[in-house]
């Protein structure tokens, strides 16, 4: 009984630390969903916003750079607005979406959903939007770094989608910090399961 009883602090204890190590690596950017892949066909994108701020300041606004696309169209957002660029040709360049005066923007602890639809998607192996990111207290995040393959992911990296590939991506190296905290959430409900079994066999006996 003293063997299960220690298994299941040393279970516990490994659960904690696991905690520990795995919760500084995860991090939070501004990244893309896509419904397609296929170049040359029309999208429909999802950004999604974090709020990093170290104050707490609302995310206010956000601008996407866009590829070479001949079209784009945004869905509305409650309490927000949109403006799309176009060059002197009309060809679409960048969206900015803008919080309406009175709304509180993104806050603390929350993320924001912007979708954009746009057409065709070039013929490429991945695009980028450069996306910039600004808060109330005046703080400006541009999330425009480009990722070399096999590289560590850059600080900011800018919003990409991997074309030709089935399904869709968020912004490069954030899928494999998704991979990871699932992996390591698994992990830990494995060891607390393994921690409240062991009890369990103590409160039989």
């Amino acid at each position: 009984m003293h063997r299960l009883i220690t298994r299941a602090a040393s279970a516990s204890a490994l659960a904690g630390a696991v905690l520990l190590v795995v919760a500084p690596t995860a991090s939070a950017h501004v990244t893309v969903d896509s419904s397609t892949t296929t170049p040359g066909k029309t999208a429909l994108l999802t950004f999604k916003v974090p709020n990093e701020s170290e104050t707490g300041s609302p995310t206010t606004e956000l601008t996407v750079k866009l590829p070479p696309v001949k079209s784009a169209m945004t869905a509305p957002v409650a309490g927000w607005h949109s403006v799309l660029t176009r060059s002197a040709d009309g060809v679409p360049t960048s969206v900015t979406w803008t919080v309406d005066p009175g709304s509180p923007g993104i806050g603390r602890d929350q993320f924001g959903m912007f979708v954009l639809r746009v057409g065709p998607l070039p013929s490429a192996a991945s695009v980028d939007f450069p996306a910039t990111q600004k808060y109330a207290d005046g703080t400006v995040v541009a999330w425009d770094q480009k990722q070399a393959p096999g590289a560590t992911e850059p600080e900011h990296p800018a919003p990409s989608v991997v074309l030709g590939a089935a399904g869709s991506t968020a912004a490069k190296g954030n899928s494999d910090a998704t991979a990871r905290w699932l992996g390591a959430a698994g992990l830990v409900a494995g060891l607390i399961g393994l921690a409240l079994g062991a009890l369990a066999l103590r409160r039989a006996a």
